[in-house]
């Protein structure tokens, strides 16, 4: 009954086999899948986009992904790739009508690509996938020749040929809708040349070169002009800046004396500030010590008012209290007489003792109670009239204390208030008096200065009239001749001369004349001296014979260097 080990090992062997083949099996079968799914997942290198068409779901006819990747499903889905590389497309356009009506070539080079925007990818895997790109640049060039024919025809060819941007700004402008309904973008227009049949622009640029070079030559005028404008304007700012800084040193001089005097009226203002400030403050210090002389004497009054009340208190108080211990005294020897009065009846009728005893006892208790009840009443009004009587005396001293302080905080406050009015109304007339000063001085300064400018003037005009300042000098001496005679006359107006004696002794015996010919003789001799120093002053030359006047018959004659020589007769 045992079993055969030969069959056994078969067996054995048989289950090993099985497992080593669902191993194989599972691990071709994961490879199989692991192969699939690499080959499926694709990648998209950035200068292509990945379209993936089939079922791609969410109504969209394809999925496009740049930069990035994607599982591709087999049996349901497929891919292809569109390049981003840009395209060069020459456009040789002629004979394109502008505005005028004038025939234009305008050959251009356009570069356009893919766009990466997603509705863009999106148009260009519906119009472009599969498409060679000699087919795409076909497509784009009829588009890109009616859009410009059209922006050429919008516009003069001066605007084209002289705003090149605003011409390329209506080219993208035109055309950028046009390339993206294919799933493209302008990425850059190119114009070569721009020219016509008619030498339309060839006769603009030689209008615009005659033009430059007459501008040239009226600048090369213009800078002539201004050189000598310059130099004349240069000369004028030295003048200027020569008298502005004479102006500058007088003003300086007459600032310094303004502020000089504005300093002495600033010191002036601040000694009557400070001597009314000390005034304020003594009348201050008076008026605080009358405030406290008169809230201490209310001060006393409450405390005196006071001290009678609580005097009256406690007299009444005391009265109360005497009037309470005779109520129980009183009550006491009632108490006491009628305890008496029971015990000698009970001694007398000893039936009726308990009863008349337990009586008296309840009689005495009750006066006692009602006597202590009372006194009670009593002690509480007692209680009541002091604190009435306190408040009494706090509202007198209240009122009494209010009717001291308020006229003396409002005494206060007025001189407060006046005692500042004062001060500003001061302060305002101070800065007035400054202001008024300064303007007067600075309206002197300016008269002064003009005056003293305006005679600057007119003695410059009269030495360069003279041709000299000593010739000037020499005809101003004359002009006032007359003021300097009629001086001298008016010096000498007022003194009287009754009459003139001329009192002549003869000669001396030594041969010489008398005194009135020597004299003459001196005022001959005076006469050269005199007549040079007119000619130096006034430029007046008198004759010479006027010099002849001395007895030894000699004639003083002006030396040329100012001194006098003398020459016979």
């Amino acid at each position: 009954m045992f079993p055969n080990p030969l069959f056994a090992a078969d067996d054995l062997t048989g289950g090993y086999f099985w497992l080593a083949a669902l191993a194989v099996a599972v691990v071709v079968l994961f490879a199989g899948f692991a192969l699939l799914l690499i080959n499926r997942y694709k990648r998209c290198p950035s200068n292509r986009v990945l379209v993936i068409y089939g079922k791609v779901g969410g109504g969209n006819t394809s999925k496009c992904v740049h930069g990035g990747a994607a599982f591709v499903w087999p049996l349901i889905q497929d891919h292809a790739f569109l390049s981003l590389e840009p395209m060069q497309i020459e456009i040789p356009l002629k004979g394109a009508l502008s505005i005028e009506n004038i025939r234009v070539n305008v050959p251009s080079v356009f570069t356009v690509a893919i766009g990466t925007q997603p509705e863009v990818m999106q148009q260009a895997a519906i119009r472009l996938l599969g498409s060679g790109t000699k087919e795409i640049k076909e497509q784009v060039e009829h588009m890109i020749f009616g859009q410009l024919r059209q922006v050429i025809a919008s516009m003069r060819i001066e605007d084209i040929n002289r705003h090149r941007e605003q011409f390329l700004h209506n080219i993208q402008t035109s055309l950028e809708p046009e390339l993206r309904k294919i799933g493209l973008e302008l990425i850059n227009v190119n114009i070569t040349d721009i020219g016509d049949e008619s030498g339309y622009i060839e006769a603009i640029g030689r209008k615009a070169a005659s033009q430059a070079v007459q501008q040239a030559r009226v600048d090369v005028a213009q800078q002539e002009k201004m050189g000598q404008i310059g130099m004349a304007e240069a000369e004028r700012e030295k003048a200027i800046q020569v008298a502005n800084a004479s102006k500058l040193r007088e003003i300086g001089m007459r600032e310094a004396e303004r502020e000089k005097a504005v300093r002495v009226a600033q010191l002036d203002k601040e000694q009557k500030i400070g001597e009314q400030t000390a005034a304020f403050e003594r009348e201050s210090q008076v008026k605080s010590a009358e405030r406290e002389k008169a809230v201490r004497v209310a001060q006393l009054d409450k405390e005196q008012k006071i001290g009678e009340q609580t005097a009256a208190f406690e007299r009444e108080s005391q009265v109360k209290s005497a009037e309470r211990d005779m109520r129980v005294l009183v009550a006491d020897a009632n108490a006491k007489a009628v305890a008496g009065e029971a015990e000698a009846q009970a001694a007398i009728a000893g039936t009726q003792a308990t009863l008349q005893f337990k009586q008296a006892e309840a009689y005495q208790m009750g006066e006692t109670r009602k006597r202590e009840a009372e006194a009670a009443v009593q002690e509480a009004q007692n209680r009541a009239m002091a604190k009435a009587a306190l408040a009494q005396a706090e509202r007198v001293e209240a009122e009494r204390r209010a009717a001291v302080e308020a006229p003396a905080k409002a005494e206060k406050a007025k001189v407060i208030v006046e005692a500042e009015a004062e001060a500003e109304k001061r302060r305002i007339e101070a800065e007035g008096q400054a202001k008024a000063t300064f303007a007067r001085l600075e309206a002197e300064a300016k008269g002064q200065y003009e005056i003293l400018a305006k005679k600057a003037e007119g003695l410059r005009l009269i030495v360069e009239a003279c041709g000299g300042a000593q010739q000037a000098f020499q005809m101003l001496m004359l002009e006032h001749i007359d003021t300097m005679a009629q001086a001298s006359a008016q010096a000498i107006a007022n003194i009287k001369f009754d009459k003139v004696i001329v009192w002549e002794g003869g000669g001396n015996g030594n041969g010489h004349g008398g005194q009135t010919s020597q004299f003459l003789q001196n005022l001959a001799r005076v006469m050269p001296p005199m007549m040079q120093v007119m000619k130096d002053i006034g430029g007046v030359e008198m004759p010479e014979y006027l010099a002849r006047f001395t007895g030894e018959g000699a004639v003083r004659k002006p030396a040329v260097d100012g001194g006098v020589k003398t020459a016979d007769a």
